[in-house]
């Protein structure tokens, strides 16, 4: 299947940047970057935080991410 899309300049460059240290060519680069992405959103999707408050829901927030490193 073929897909077109359309980069600036600079983000070529990153993009060429990036290849050149995975010792990659830009379009093995794209092809990784678009098959760690599908990977990644398979494995899982959202769970919102139920609660019965709805002011609660409001404002609180969901712990995502990486988990921070204890000195």
């Amino acid at each position: 299947m073929k897909l077109t899309i359309s980069l600036d300049k600079k983000e070529v460059k990153i993009l060429n940047k990036r290849a050149k240290k995975n010792f990659l060519s830009l379009k093995e680069q794209v092809e990784d970057i678009i098959r760690r992405s599908c990977i990644r959103s398979s494995k899982g999707s959202y769970k919102p935080f139920k609660c019965d408050d709805a002011l609660v829901g409001v404002f609180s927030r969901d712990q995502r991410g990486r988990k921070k490193k204890k000195k």
